[in-house]
């Protein structure tokens, strides 16, 4: 077991229950996943290591209640962000298992877990559940090792590789958050252009790698089912989902490939907001302000034979070239092969829940077509896209 060193900041109880969530729950989330890999329908978990089910969530619970007493919302961000974590990480597993399970319930049977829940995500500002962040850019190692539910190298191998693609797009939305105060004929727009180009290629290079390493099955059937959505007292929450950072928005909306006028966009954004720490929310309500590149450049189009201007522009065509491109792979070499395709197999009736955002698998696929073609730039007329204005563009870069 992982002998977990809490934060200095940390009470007894809190940093117990952190040591549990890095040593034993592991232990018993791995030890239910090889019972269900030897089954014949992998699917299938109820009635299947209720024995370790069952100490699973009366020790989580045990570790939970004495912290309710406590309260714990005036310890700093992190703290309390962890602490959510890890309660959260609790309530995933738990729906994992279809210890829970949100069809068949009104409310959740957690109702400590959902009251700790609650009490922390309202304190701060965000979902009351674990979320995208939880997994990546807040989970603190000790010695080395992060917080996972369960021992698969598979889990780590995705987790490893998703955190570095996020902060490479964190890094392309910093660059180009940094333009607009400066305006886009400053010499040093041009660095920050090429540096958010890296950035993207970077962050599509750490997709191709993982698609080339991660096992399709090992995915499906050990990573995934811990991303479902799950109640938190009454109210159903959606999972955690790998664009639950503002970065992906921000670059959108900073380029200009997406608009906040979009109803169908926009619509997409907003309702990501309490899945995103309270900086992510600053981040991307402050891209629903800033005029984006692409406009900048077609308005002072008078400037095309300006040496700036081509090398600007053209610059600006490969930030965008590398996002859709980045996009594309995302979709059609992770999404389809590691989700679509391996649903393709599983009887209708069961196919409730496999998304971790709530809808259809075939809702949910048409809506990430449509944004990649959007990030793409794609002619298309059921959507509004900037096809024509990145033609327009290209035009004038010779």
């Amino acid at each position: 077991m992982i002998e977990a060193q809490p934060h200095s900041s940390s009470t007894p109880r809190v940093a117990a229950f952190d040591r549990w969530i890095r040593g034993r729950f592991i232990d018993l989330n791995t030890e239910l996943e090889d019972l269900y890999a030897a089954r014949d329908n992998r699917l299938h978990v109820d009635g299947v290591g209720d024995h370790v089910k069952a100490t699973l969530l009366e020790e989580g619970r045990e570790l939970i209640v004495p912290l309710i007493e406590e309260g714990n919302t005036d310890e700093g961000f992190d703290r309390a962000f962890e602490l959510l974590g890890n309660v959260g990480y609790y309530m995933a597993a738990c729906r994992r298992h279809e210890i829970t399970e949100p069809s068949r319930e009104r409310t959740s049977p957690l109702v400590e877990a959902s009251t700790l829940a609650l009490h922390l995500g309202a304190s701060l500002g965000t979902a009351p559940r674990f979320v995208t962040s939880h997994m990546e850019t807040y989970n603190r190692a000790v010695n080395g090792v992060y917080r996972t539910f369960t021992h698969a190298p598979a889990e780590k191998l995705f987790l490893d590789h998703n955190t570095r693609g996020a902060f490479a797009y964190m890094r392309a939305a910093d660059a180009l958050g940094r333009i607009h105060p400066m305006g886009v004929s400053h010499p040093a727009s041009l660095d920050l252009l090429l540096h958010a180009r890296d950035a993207l290629r970077d962050a599509y290079e750490m997709n191709v790698e993982l698609g080339k390493a991660l096992d399709v099955d090992d995915f499906f059937f050990r990573v995934r089912p811990y991303y479902k959505p799950y109640r938190v007292g009454s109210q159903e929450y959606r999972g955690a989902n790998a664009g639950d950072f503002a970065a992906f928005n921000q670059i959108d909306m900073l380029l200009g490939l997406c608009s906040p006028t979009d109803v169908s966009y926009s619509q997409v954004v907003v309702e990501k907001f309490p899945y995103l720490t309270p900086d992510e929310q600053r981040r991307l309500h402050e891209s629903f302000r800033h005029p984006n590149v692409l406009d900048a450049l077609l308005a002072q189009s008078e400037h095309a034979d300006e040496d700036w201007y081509q090398r600007h522009a053209a610059a600006f065509l490969e930030v965008c070239e590398a996002h859709g491109r980045a996009a594309e792979h995302h979709h059609e070499d992770l999404v389809v092969p590691f989700i679509k395709r391996p649903s393709e197999n599983i009887p209708h009736d069961q196919l409730a829940g496999i998304t971790a955002s709530g809808p259809p698998l075939d809702v949910l696929l048409r809506a990430l077509r449509g944004l990649v073609d959007r990030r793409l730039a794609t002619d298309r007329h059921d959507i509004p896209t900037r096809h024509a204005d990145i033609a327009a563009l290209r035009g004038l870069v010779t």
